[in-house]
């Protein structure tokens, strides 16, 4: 982790990287940034789930993915080579003494001679390392979306919807800052999280005692922030729809600060265990 913060703010509240140009991404330094965004594009993903998902015509060798539930393999044209999923033999020489169609003899005793066993370790490999990033990945993404639609609600309650709960709960908007600081803590704190994804996918696997402290904090920083979303989506949606002031605002007032205050602790915590 590097020792300090390149974040800045546009005017026109983009906020980015004024070391690597990429978007905003404290706590994470640039190089984990870097890192990640090239594999979320690199065709070595991809290759990943080839390895994991397919085998190569023993012909052709071009790819080919299993979608049926049979051993018998038939290659696409032009080669149309036919072939037995399991063991790569061709399939005229399969039959009866070979298993029939949903077994094969011949791989099962060459499997346990070990004429498999470095391509399916490697097949094996391939699989694990794509749940692995796949894992990360959807989380990350995930924060990265609840971020861009907690956005467009803030821009949305600072538009008019901020206005209309002053008229309706008859308060006026300054005695309503504290909506627009929770959905700026939600959109910054969802940021934090999307990139605590990207630095958890890095941790070295022999940091034991490091990845469950930082991954017991990532977890109590999600869970805060899906407390405080929640308040700031869901509960302030009933005073948006009442027709009068409602008795319980202040209650609800003091629960979205708290929540808020909360969830900006939970975050400081995190980021400090990214640097630690």
């Amino acid at each position: 982790m590097g020792s300090g913060s390149y974040d800045v703010n546009c005017n026109c509240s983009y906020g980015f990287c004024w070391n690597c140009t990429e978007e905003a991404h404290r706590p994470v330094d640039c190089a984990t940034v870097s890192k990640w965004i090239l594999k979320n594009s690199a065709e070595s993903e991809n290759m990943n789930w080839i390895l994991a998902n397919s085998k190569p015509c023993p012909k052709c060798k071009r790819p080919i993915e299993k979608n049926q539930g049979c051993m018998h393999i038939t290659c696409t044209p032009p080669c149309k080579f036919e072939f037995c999923w399991l063991c790569l033999g061709p399939w005229s020489e399969h039959g009866e003494r070979t298993g029939g169609f949903y077994a094969c003899n011949r791989y099962e005793s060459a499997r346990q001679e070990g004429v498999y066993d470095e391509s399916e370790r490697r097949r094996e490999m391939a699989k694990n390392s794509l749940e692995r990033y796949t894992h990360y990945y959807e989380r990350w993404a995930a924060n990265q979306s609840s971020r861009q639609k907690a956005l467009g609600d803030l821009q949305s309650l600072q538009n008019d919807k901020l206005e209309r709960l002053s008229d309706i709960q008859s308060q006026p908007e300054s005695q309503l800052k504290f909506i627009i600081e929770a959905w700026l803590q939600i959109v910054e704190c969802r940021r934090v999280l999307k990139w605590t994804y990207a630095y958890g996918f890095y941790l070295p696997e022999h940091e034991h005692a490091k990845r469950q402290f930082f991954e017991y904090l990532q977890g109590e920083a999600e869970s805060g922030l899906e407390r405080l979303h929640q308040c700031a989506e869901k509960e302030l949606q009933i005073y948006l729809d009442a027709e009068s002031p409602s008795k319980d605002f202040n209650d609800f007032r003091t629960k979205l600060a708290g929540l808020t205050r909360c969830v900006l602790l939970l975050s400081m915590l995190s980021m400090l265990a990214l640097m630690t």
